[in-house]
């Protein structure tokens, strides 16, 4: 795989060694099980797959390389490169500045903007409306678009599927970028309408089966629906995609759902309805992260933290998938460890950072992290960990070990 160059202090001598002790241990990446690094009074299982993925070293390199080769020019990123604040932060004060935030809105007028600036996309890519914005104010994206491969991989498969009068079913959060992105990209050739969850993929199942009205239709999906959406019509050839950084377990589980409502009423109505296989659009580094959660839950922790951005979905997923198996803390970074009895944590389900006391409960700990977070982050949350506990080795005996 491509070697990125991105700042070194984005990298880390612990995590480095743990990487390259696993991948050449097992180089096709087939065992998912955690690595254990044992301290003597303290096990740290360190998930098999987590931190930057592809899209997002390439997204940081291009985004570096924007501001080395663009000296005194102004430069802007659409939104959040990605979603982890210490990246961002770092880019910023490179003198790079947001156009809008994570939900679209408006922090520097489009007509601030002419073809002297810089504009990068970031790796959710931009919805095509934006991309004629900024055409039409003479701005060129094509240099500086860090778009991650695996969303135009969604992209693509939309456009096909939308030249065979397919409809297009997106799992993903409606106000999320890379979904307003993949929605507008799939608007442009066929239908579509945005579902969160199963709870609506079950909605909409009633309205393949002629179940529910249009007006039922229309209210359900306000806002999530391309404008001359017919439910009678536009549910007859469908299929499934989604934003990259959903539960790829869940979006399969919804694709198959929809397929056997789909065969269900064909064969109970005699209408031909037909279901498009799109398993190949799941993001392998989603995939690869979420497998290695799940191995990592199989290891009977005293406890698990998450390093990553609050705003990241396929963060959050992590921590849904952990806190079914052990208590799990969600951290931006070692800051949110106070000290050996207080951490603060962010609670997926509140959207707020709550202040835990006596948290540190046994010997076991997992660890992973968001593909958003920087390497150097977790080996300071790890680093914060021996601190505390005062291990009886040094990382340096651990690691001579790997």
């Amino acid at each position: 795989m491509k070697q990125f160059d991105i700042p070194s202090f984005f990298r880390s001598p612990i995590i480095s060694k743990v990487k390259a002790f696993r991948k050449m241990q097992d180089p096709r990446k087939k065992d998912f099980s955690p690595t254990m690094l044992d301290f003597g009074n303290l096990q740290l299982y360190i998930a098999r797959h987590f931190g930057f993925c592809y899209g997002v070293e390439n997204a940081i390199e291009i985004a570096y390389r924007a501001v080395a080769e663009n000296k005194g020019k102004r430069i802007f990123l659409l939104s959040q490169m990605i979603h982890n604040p210490a990246v961002n932060e770092d880019l910023t004060q490179h003198g790079i500045r947001f156009i809008q935030d994570t939900s679209g809105k408006q922090l520097i007028s489009w007509e601030e903007l002419n073809s002297t600036d810089v504009v990068i996309i970031p790796a959710f890519g931009t919805t095509l409306e934006i991309e004629q914005i900024l055409n039409e104010r003479g701005v060129s994206t094509e240099k500086y678009n860090t778009t991650c491969p695996f969303v135009e991989k969604v992209w693509n498969r939309a456009e096909k599927l939308g030249t065979e009068n397919h409809t297009l079913i997106i799992h993903g959060k409606y106000n999320h970028e890379e979904t307003r992105a993949t929605f507008s990209h799939t608007a442009a050739n066929s239908q579509a309408v945005i579902i969160k969850n199963m709870e609506e993929a079950v909605f909409l199942a009633k309205c393949i089966a002629g179940k529910t009205s249009k007006a039922e239709f229309y209210t359900y999906f306000k806002g999530k629906h391309t404008p001359d959406f017919d439910p009678e019509i536009h549910l007859t050839k469908i299929g499934v995609i989604n934003q990259t950084t959903m539960l790829a377990t869940e979006t399969q589980e919804i694709a198959e759902f929809l397929k056997k409502a789909t065969e269900d009423f064909a064969i109970s109505s005699g209408i031909p309805k037909t279901f498009a296989d799109t398993r190949d659009t799941l993001c392998y580094a989603t995939n690869d992260n979420q497998s290695a959660t799940e191995a990592l839950m199989q290891e009977q922790l005293d406890f698990a933290m998450v390093v990553g951005g609050y705003n990241s979905s396929n963060t959050t997923h992590l921590v849904e998938l952990l806190e079914q198996s052990c208590p799990t803390y969600f951290i931006k970074d070692e800051s949110e460890i106070l000290d050996g009895k207080t951490i603060r944590s962010f609670n997926i389900h509140t959207h707020e950072v709550e202040t835990i006391e006596n948290w540190m409960t046994g010997t076991k700990i997992g660890i992973t992290s968001g593909a958003s977070c920087p390497d150097s982050i977790m080996d300071s949350v790890i680093s914060k960990l021996l601190e505390l506990n005062g291990s009886e080795k040094t990382i340096e005996e651990v690691m001579a070990n790997h």
